[in-house]
């Protein structure tokens, strides 16, 4: 069989994708309520923060702008993930009634298919307060506006976002061997609310943690290390886009292994 292309890809995807917010629309106060709530829970993020820093104006070294730039820089990078693998958060229970079985039957990619049915349209209000979140500490702490830089900007965080992307999509295809995975998912999920901190607050252990096993330190600190301080930049955060590549390859041959291990029976 041709193997298919990008544009191939990209003419379904806006098809499935048409259709998806065409449903969403049809409850616009669901829609409204749920953007409202996102909006409000990312409000409660940027209050705590600043009562936080009413009585210590920096931590470890990290002001409070600068923690508020790492804020808006994790909203921003995780806006992918919700935006377009939230159907991942559904896998587990078309795997337990069976009804997995028909997306193995389609002549094309079965991740893309399965991932591009759901378009979590909440996801861009988060993005919209990442962005202003992000440029409001930008302009507080002074940093230079150059088209370097915003290139920078942007490929560190479309390979941050990778990041969360590959524990979401390893954390949900447990589902495929494991009864009760819908914990690690939400475990994997609780984890993203550190990747808004500067790691360096954390002790070794959790360091490690955070870097080599759940890492999450690679969703905003060490990308973000690039814009915020350009002259003590470590290795890790130059390449942190390989791992993000590397991170979302692998996470999704385990996807696609377990899918093709699907027996389509149900529980």
């Amino acid at each position: 069989m041709k193997s298919k292309g990008f544009r191939f890809y990209f003419r379904i995807y806006c098809k499935i994708l048409a259709q998806d917010l065409k449903s969403k629309m049809s409850y616009r106060a669901d829609f409204i309520i749920s953007t409202i709530g996102m909006i409000f829970t990312n409000i409660a993020g940027f209050v705590s923060f600043w009562i936080l820093f009413r009585n210590f104006p920096s931590i470890n070294g990290w002001t409070y702008y600068e923690m508020l730039f790492l804020y808006g820089f994790s909203l921003i990078s995780l806006t992918p993930v919700q935006c377009f693998f939230d159907n991942n958060w559904s896998l587990r229970i078309y795997v337990y009634s069976g009804d997995f079985i028909k997306y193995c039957f389609r002549p094309i990619n079965l991740f893309f298919y399965y991932q591009s049915e759901v378009f979590d349209i909440k996801g861009l209000g988060q993005l919209a307060f990442g962005i202003g979140t992000l440029i409001y500490a930008w302009v507080k702490i002074g940093l230079a506006f150059t088209p370097l830089m915003i290139l920078k900007m942007i490929v560190f965080l479309l390979t941050a976002s990778l990041i969360m992307i590959s524990m979401q999509n390893a954390a949900a295809a447990t589902c495929f061997w494991i009864q009760n995975s819908f914990y690690v998912l939400d475990l994997v999920f609780r984890f993203k609310d550190y990747a808004k901190y500067p790691i360096t607050i954390f002790n070794r252990l959790f360091r490690f943690v955070f870097t080599f096993v759940m890492p999450i330190a690679f969703i905003a600190y060490y990308p973000s290390l690039v814009i915020l301080r350009p002259d003590e930049i470590p290795i890790l955060s130059w390449i942190s886009p390989l791992v993000g590549c590397l991170f979302f390859f692998l996470s999704y041959k385990f996807w696609m292994y377990g899918a093709m291990k699907y027996s389509g029976t149900g529980s």
